[in-house]
C-alpha cells in the first residue's frame, strides 16, 4: 500500500533545515531544536548492592545504543564509524547530529538526510528506508506480504512476530531470523551484564527480571521476562530488550531494541495508585459499542513514577519519551494490561522547556494562566493508561485477529491518538463523578487547566512536524476539534477552548478511533489520517511563531556519569 505524502512545510525546521548537505551552521541550528539539560535523579537511597548493578546496567544500555543503529539502516554503523574519523568542524556536527538521530537522517524534517550523498564509501540514502534493517534492503512490500501470506500459520504468525528479521537465504528466498541470532554477539554481552547486575542486586524481583531477560536474549522467548518485568517492585527500575515498532514504517511489525534506566519514585508512585481502582469502570464507560469493550480489564497493571537516570536506543532518539506503556505482547495485555512508566524528571524538563514558552505564543493572555504541569503530567499518565483500554482483540470472517495486525502502517497514528483523545475523555469523567480531588479537582477551574493544557500542549507536539506516529495523532485530533468547536481559531496564530462543546467534540472523536480499532477498518483509518494529517494555515501561523522555541530537550546524563566515575 502506497504511503500517504504529508503536505505541509515543517514548521519547526530552521530555514536551512532540509537541504542536504547541511552546513556547520545549519546543523547547529538544527541541533539546537533540542534543549540540552543535565537529567539527575536521587541515588542516596539505594543500597550498595543497587549502585554496582545499575553501573552494570547503564554497560548494557550502551550496547543497546550500538544494536538500535543497526536496526534503523545497514549502514549505519559503518557511517557512524566514518564521521567519527572526521575531526574538521564539520564532520564534528555531522557526527553530533547523526548520534542525536541515531543516523543520517533528521527525525524533525521528515527523516530527510543532512549528509552527503556519500561519505567516506558509503551510500546514504535521501530517505530513511521505510522498512529499516528488518527486512532485505530491495524487498517490495508487496513481495513481503505475498510471501507472508503464502506461509503456514506457525511461520506467518514468525515472519510478521516483534522479535525477527526478515533476510535472503543463499537461494534468494526470503526467510525467517531471530534476533538472538541476528544480534548474537551484542544480546551475549548484554545478557552477561544483565546477569552480573542480578548477582548484585539484593532485590528480588528485580533479580528475577534480570535473569529471565538475559536467557530471553539468548533464547528470543521474551514472554517470561515480560510477566517478572510486570511484577518489578524495586527502587531500580530498568527497562531493557526489544518493544516499540514505530521504526518498522514498512508494516509496524518489528520491535526495535531500547533502554530506560531509572530510579523510582516511590513518593509519587503511590499518589497514581488510585487509578488502578478505576480501570475497568473507564473501560465500562468508554464511547464505544458495549460488545467491543473488555470486561475483564481488571486493576492488575502497574504504574510507576520514575527519574531516568540513563536512556538508549530507540529510547533516546530525537524526541524523548516522557512516559512510555509496555509491553506490547497482546498474550500479556489480554491477562495482566500493561504496565505504564512515567519519566517525571523528563516531563518537568519538557513542560519548563518547551511547553512554557509555546504558551505564551499560542494562548491569549487571560487563558496561559491555566497552563500548569499536574494538568500536563496527569495527562501522560491518563494517555499511557488507555492504550491499555479498548479493542485488542478484532474478529473478521470469523477469524481473530489484532488491531495492530489490521491497520498495518496506520495503527501507531490510530493508537497514539486513541491514547490520547482517551485519556482526555477519562479525566473528563473522572472529573464529573469527583475522583480526581486529590489530583487535579473538579469544577470550572480544574477543567479549564486540563483543557487548555491540553490545546497548548497539543501544539507542542506538532512543534516536532509530521513525521512521527504521535505527531500524526495530534494533527487529526487538533482538525478535528477545531472542525468541531471545541477548539477556537482567532486567526492571528492564537488558539482557545470552547468549553461549551469540547467534552461532545472529544466523546465524538474518541468513539471513531475505538470503533475503527474495534472493526480493524483498514480503510476507515486511512480515510481519517487523509483528511486530518495535515498543517492547516491558521495553525501554520501559530507553528510559525515557535521557531525560536525548541522542539524538545536533550539530556545529558549526569546521574548517570556520576555512577560510572565520569
Amino acid at each position: 500500500m502506497k504511503k500517504i505524502l504529508f503536505p505541509l512545510v515543517l514548521a519547526v525546521a530552521c530555514a536551512t533545515a532540509c537541504a542536504a548537505p547541511a552546513d556547520v551552521d545549519q546543523l547547529d541550528k538544527m541541533s539546537k531544536r533540542y534543549a540540552p539539560i543535565a537529567l539527575t535523579a536521587d541515588t542516596s537511597h539505594l543500597s550498595a548492592g543497587d549502585k554496582k548493578a545499575i553501573a552494570k546496567l547503564i554497560e548494557a544500555a550502551k550496547i543497546i545504543d550500538v544494536l538500535q543503529l543497526r536496526q534503523r539502516w545497514s549502514g549505519n554503523e559503518a557511517l557512524w564509524a566514518a564521521l567519527k574519523k572526521d575531526t574538521t568542524p564539520l564532520g564534528k556536527a555531522r557526527l553530533n547530529y547523526f548520534w542525536l538521530n541515531k543516523g543520517p537522517w533528521s527525525i524533525l524534517d521528515d527523516h530527510q538526510s543532512f549528509l552527503p550523498a556519500e561519505v567516506g564509501g558509503i551510500k546514504v540514502p535521501g530517505k530513511k528506508p521505510e522498512g529499516g534493517n528488518f527486512y532485505p534492503e530491495d524487498a517490495t512490500k508487496a513481495e513481503l506480504e505475498k510471501w507472508m501470506n503464502a506461509l503456514p500459520a506457525v511461520d506467518k504468525e514468525q515472519a510478521q512476530w516483534f522479535f525477527t528479521t526478515i533476510r535472503k537465504n543463499k537461494d534468494g528466498l526470503f526467510t525467517t531470523v531471530k534476533y538472538s541470532d541476528e544480534y548474537k554477539a551484542d544480546l551475549e554481552k548484554a545478557a552477561a551484564l544483565l546477569k552480573q547486575a542480578a548477582a548484585d542486586t539484593d532485590n528480588a524481583s528485580l533479580k528475577k527480571f534480570l535473569d529471565l531477560r538475559a536467557d530471553a536474549f539468548l533464547s528470543n522467548d521474551y514472554l517470561a521476562s515480560d510477566f517478572a518485568w510486570m511484577d518489578l517492585d524495586s527502587p531500580v527500575d530498568i527497562t531493557i530488550g526489544p518493544y516499540e515498532t514505530y521504526n518498522d514504517e514498512l508494516f509496524g511489525y518489528k520491535a526495535a531494541f531500547e533502554a530506560y534506566v531509572n530510579i523510582r519514585d516511590q513518593k509519587e508512585t503511590r499518589k497514581l495508585d488510585f487509578f488502578a481502582r478505576h480501570m475497568q469502570e473507564l473501560e465500562d464507560n468508554l464511547p464505544l459499542d458495549a460488545q467491543y469493550r473488555n470486561p475483564k480489564v481488571g486493576a492488575l497493571a502497574p504504574m510507576v513514577v520514575v527519574n531516568q537516570v540513563y536512556g538508549a536506543g530507540d529510547g533516546n532518539m530525537g524526541v524523548q519519551t516522557a512516559a512510555y506503556n509496555l509491553p506490547n505482547d497482546e498474550r500479556i495485555i489480554s491477562q495482566r494490561g500493561s504496565k505504564r512508566v512515567m519519566l517525571k524528571n523528563v516531563q518537568q524538563a519538557k513542560f519548563k522547556s518547551t511547553l512554557t514558552p509555546i504558551a505564551r505564543l499560542v494562548l491569549r493572555p487571560a487563558d496561559q494562566k491555566d497552563v500548569d504541569f499536574d494538568s500536563f503530567f496527569t495527562h501522560i499518565l491518563a494517555h499511557e493508561i488507555t492504550h491499555g483500554l479498548g479493542p485488542h482483540i478484532t474478529k473478521n470472517d470469523g477469524k481473530e485477529s489484532t488491531p495492530r495486525q489490521d491497520l498495518k502502517e496506520a495503527y501507531s497514528t490510530i493508537e497514539e491518538a486513541k491514547a490520547d483523545i482517551t485519556g482526555l475523555y477519562a479525566l473528563g469523567y473522572m472529573m464529573d463523578k469527583g475522583q480526581l480531588n486529590g489530583t487535579l479537582g473538579q469544577g470550572a477551574a480544574a477543567e479549564r487547566k486540563l483543557y487548555t493544557t491540553f490545546l497548548a500542549s497539543a501544539f507542542r507536539t506538532l512543534h516536532f512536524g509530521l513525521t512521527d506516529s504521535h505527531a500524526r495523532g495530534m494533527a487529526i485530533q487538533m482538525n478535528y476539534l477545531l472542525d468541531k468547536g471545541g477548539f477556537v481559531s482567532h486567526g492571528d496564530g492564537t488558539f482557545s477552548v470552547d468549553f461549551g462543546k469540547i467534552k461532545q467534540a472529544v466523546i465524538d472523536l474518541d468513539r471513531e478511533f475505538l470503533t475503527i480499532e474495534a472493526t480493524g477498518d483498514y480503510a476507515r483509518a486511512k480515510d481519517m489520517m487523509a483528511k486530518y494529517v495535515v498543517i492547516r494555515p491558521d495553525v501554520q501561523k501559530a507553528l510559525d511563531k515557535m521557531k525560536a522555541v525548541p522542539n524538545d530537550i536533550r539530556p545529558e546524563f549526569k546521574t548517570a556519569n556520576t555512577l560510572l566515575g565520569k
